[in-house]
């Protein structure tokens, strides 16, 4: 069993960043793909970025050139560097593992394809 334990969220104004953070209790990246989904008030969950084994990574249109994935695979960590933060990225944020081919697959996005998830934290720009 995986757990994940998000960190990092907060209220940040326009055009301000934030880094989020997603501790793993075991070691996951060197197998599982890694995501960050949100979920907006009223809104469903949507992926934001992904990164797989090898590095690879993808990332929802709405974020791209703003935010950047990576990982720690020592600390067993993820992050997420956001920046030039939107009104509209407010948002609970979740990390979560799930195959390590989803990226490949072209499903690295899709939140139903993952198995493990953090219990989030709280994003909010004004």
């Amino acid at each position: 069993q995986v757990q994940l334990v998000e960190s990092g969220g907060g209220s940040v104004q326009a055009g301000g960043s934030l880094r989020l953070s997603c501790a793993a209790s075991q070691y996951t990246y060197g197998s599982y793909c890694m995501g960050w989904f949100r979920q907006p008030p009223g809104k469903e969950r949507e992926g934001v970025a992904a990164i797989d084994s090898d590095g690879s990574t993808s990332y929802a249109d709405s974020v791209k050139g703003r935010f950047t994935i990576s990982k720690d695979n020592a600390k067993n960590t993820l992050y997420l560097q956001m920046n030039s933060l939107k009104p509209e990225d407010t948002a609970m944020y979740y990390c979560a593992a799930g195959p390590g081919d989803l990226l490949t697959l072209g499903w690295a996005l899709v939140s139903d394809e993952y198995n493990y998830w953090g219990q989030g934290t709280q994003v909010t720009v004004s």
